[in-house]
């Protein structure tokens, strides 16, 4: 009797990188790199799908990590991005495609009492942060298509807001998911208050139209009155591999699971900005991944149900 033939083990290599996907989140502290680790939990499927979540430099530099950093599929990436590549990568808008519109980082430009509209801030100290979060690449950018030349300051807010109360600084620009603690639950004297930013032609290519009210800060915003202002989608987006190649497969794979499990991620013990999620929402300045575009064609009323 012939030996049965015994194949050999599989390489472990091999099997550990067939079906990962490498997908940049952000800083450690900020919600994108959780919103990619929570990901990563949900559609886990041992050697059918791993994403293995990184911690970078923020979602701005996530751009770069996409084009360049070999072993990253997707990454969680602010809309307006994108601008600081068209020079660079004439053809950005073609190479990546957005897969979800996450969540949206709302412009809050918080001012002392003195100021009443943005064209006051001219030649006046504005905070933007400490740099690598959002507000510290979009808010330079939105103030200067809104032609307002200020004194930009990139320190820590909370040292910021500290300066402000005492006169040194006229202004505070946060850019991140509302409400925002240090406006919620802080004390300010009468006059302190949010500008409004109009949304107009010079911001609606990667910016969408929002508004605060006094649902999101009662301390500081009226019942009833609204101030209009503008958000930043903060995108998961993936490189716009050929459709025939292994690394658009895994993505494919990635979308599958994600948008099939979402409601996995809308259940309690995850980041609540899951229970917001509308699968159909769009992105500006993107097309859709067609992996994405083909799920939600072929489950309209699971994205309906997502809203």
């Amino acid at each position: 009797m012939r030996p049965v033939r015994q194949e050999p083990p599989p390489d472990p290599r091999t099997s550990i990188n067939a079906w990962t996907v490498g997908l940049a989140g952000g800083l450690i502290e900020g919600a994108p790199i959780r919103l990619a680790a929570e990901m990563a939990l949900v559609v886990d499927d041992g050697d059918n799908l791993h994403v293995l979540p990184v911690v970078t430099r923020g979602p701005t530099e996530n751009v770069n990590s996409l084009l360049y950093l070999r072993g990253i599929d997707a990454a969680i990436i602010n809309s307006d991005a994108l601008d600081e590549y068209k020079t660079q990568v004439p053809d950005i808008q073609h190479r990546l495609a957005y897969v979800l519109n996450l969540f949206p980082s709302e412009l809050h430009v918080f001012v002392r009492p003195e100021i009443a509209s943005l064209n006051d801030l001219a030649g006046k100290k504005v905070n933007f942060n400490t740099m690598g979060p959002a507000a510290a690449y979009s808010g330079p950018l939105i103030f200067s298509r809104l032609g307002l030349d200020v004194e930009k300051m990139f320190i820590p807010h909370q040292v910021a807001l500290e300066q402000m109360r005492k006169g040194e600084i006229a202004a505070v620009v946060f850019i991140t998911s509302k409400p925002v603690d240090a406006f919620l639950r802080g004390r300010w004297d009468p006059g302190f208050k949010f500008l409004p930013v109009p949304y107009g032609s010079k911001l609606e290519d990667y910016y969408l139209p929002a508004a605060l009210d006094a649902t999101d800060y009662p301390n500081l915003i009226k019942p009833g009155e609204h101030v209009a202002t503008i958000a930043v989608p903060t995108a998961l987006v993936a490189f716009n591999w050929p459709t025939n190649s292994n690394r658009f497969a895994r993505v494919a794979r990635f979308v599958e699971y994600l948008f099939s499990r979402i409601d996995r991620l809308q259940a309690s013990g995850f980041d609540p900005k899951w229970k917001s999620i509308n699968l159909a929402a769009t992105v500006p300045g993107l097309a859709r991944f067609p992996a994405a575009q083909a799920w939600l064609d072929g489950h309209a009323g699971a994205s309906q149900a997502s809203q």
